[in-house]
């Protein structure tokens, strides 16, 4: 076996990281293990995760019924082809998913990553004005400040300043922005930012075939809280336009803003809703996009009347399998019990944070805590802070911020709030941020 330095040698001339150069200017940490709450690194340095390896590992590592779950399912297949085939782990995880969702939403389509389920969003929306004989309805329309994805269409419906958008602006469909939402969770919906909606739906009627959006939290695109009464609005501009509405769950889903799903906020059902990371609760790679009767019948109808999309690892057993068994999981727990904890512990340990040097904001909403700063965070300067401390944290542009395993304890949130602590300290807007 390999010695780490030679491994972290190689990693580093020729593994490309997410929104890294190549070589990597930050060496990336090895881990060995992980199990818990906790990552183990090849040294044996203990760090708790604070970001649920990207907000999806919502039980932890090496959580038994999973493990046993996926080892059940290697014994009978880890995969077959979807076309052609069915096979009873796709056929439960849809029948849970249809139950757990809003009443509309009855159709499933399974996808092996976020970033495909809103490609496949898209695709729905489209087909289904081009199959009712309205073709020019073509673009979505979506708020600035949000993040879909890396994929082309996803990223179209980026926020435009903040996602990159303009290194493939020549490649992108351009797209319909309105204003950022107007911030705070508890705030009431402002009227003006509700008739510039309706203005921007009324002068692109005819274009416009959705409107999607994040509910209630903008994930990677700023960490931006608003408030559950948007969502009520969207959907009654929605039908009163005649365009579709797409909520982007995949960040937001599976309990982590104190909601099973964070339209459950605003009792608002959408016509297509994405699904994803904590999903399989971090184990493999699957996502979902469920629709109406409605928008399925349609496309149906249409001169193609398949829905054109059929990537090779669609419904993989193993993954289909795992996801049944943690959502599963999460139900049969106090989860909204362990969500309000985490909370209260987030908002104990991080208020006090707002009166320190460089900070503009702090924000907690379910399992989610949020460190604004004034300027970008120097991320190395701050990763290197937070894993002093003992947990592992990923800063990005302006932001320091945990998403933690619902499992984690009362005292490792105390440890999350400490190494956040000393992150601001050490990487407060001295440099550009890093992804």
């Amino acid at each position: 076996m390999a010695e780490p330095a030679e491994l972290l040698a190689f990693d580093r001339q020729h593994v490309w990281h997410p929104y890294a150069s190549l070589p990597a200017e930050v060496q990336p940490l090895l881990v060995r293990s992980a199990s818990g709450v906790r990552l183990t690194l090849d040294d044996g340095q203990e760090l708790i995760d604070g970001m649920s390896s990207w907000w999806a590992a919502i039980h932890g590592y090496r959580h038994p019924v999973l493990d046993a779950a996926a080892h059940r399912q290697l014994d009978s297949m880890s995969h077959v082809m979807f076309g052609g085939l069915t096979h009873q782990p796709a056929i439960e995880l849809a029948r849970r998913l249809v139950a757990i969702t809003a009443e509309p939403l009855r159709h499933v389509f399974f996808t092996d990553s976020g970033s495909v389920a809103v490609e496949v969003a898209a695709k729905m929306a489209l087909q289904y004005w081009a199959s009712a004989g309205r073709p020019a309805k073509h673009r979505l329309i979506t708020w600035r400040g949000g993040y879909h994805g890396d994929t082309l269409h996803p990223m179209s419906v980026c926020d435009p300043d903040g996602c990159m958008q303009a290194l493939w602006q020549p490649t992108l469909p351009a797209q319909v922005f309105t204003d950022v939402p107007p911030a705070g969770y508890d705030a009431e919906p402002d009227p003006d930012y509700l008739e510039h909606w309706d203005r921007a739906l009324a002068s692109h009627a005819e274009s416009i075939a959705a409107i999607i959006v994040e509910p209630v939290v903008q994930g990677a695109g700023g960490m931006r809280f608003s408030s559950p009464g948007y969502l009520t609005a969207l959907r009654e501009l929605a039908d009163r336009h005649g365009v579709l509405l797409i909520f982007d769950e995949i960040a937001t889903g599976f309990g982590r803003t104190g909601a099973l799903f964070a339209a459950d906020h605003a009792g608002v059902a959408p016509d297509i809703c994405c699904l994803g990371k904590a999903m399989t609760g971090g184990y493999l790679s699957m996502a979902a996009t469920l629709c109406t009767s409605a928008v399925a019948e349609q496309i149906s109808r249409g001169p193609v009347p398949v829905l054109a999309h059929g990537p090779t690892f669609m419904a993989n057993p193993l993954a289909a399998a795992v996801s049944l068994a943690s959502i599963d999981l999460l139900l049969a727990g106090d989860w909204p019990a362990s969500v309000r904890r985490i909370e209260a512990g987030l908002r104990r340990e991080l208020a006090p944070l707002a009166d320190l040097p460089g900070v503009a904001d702090v924000r907690v909403l379910g399992a989610i805590g949020v460190v604004q700063l004034t300027g970008p965070v120097d991320v190395a300067a701050a990763t290197e802070a937070a894993v002093g401390q003992g947990v592992w944290l990923r800063p990005f542009r302006d932001l320091i911020y945990t998403m933690p395993p619902y499992l984690v304890a009362d005292d490792e949130v105390a440890q999350i709030g400490s190494a956040i602590r000393a992150a601001v300290s050490a990487g407060g807007g001295r440099s550009r941020a890093q992804g």
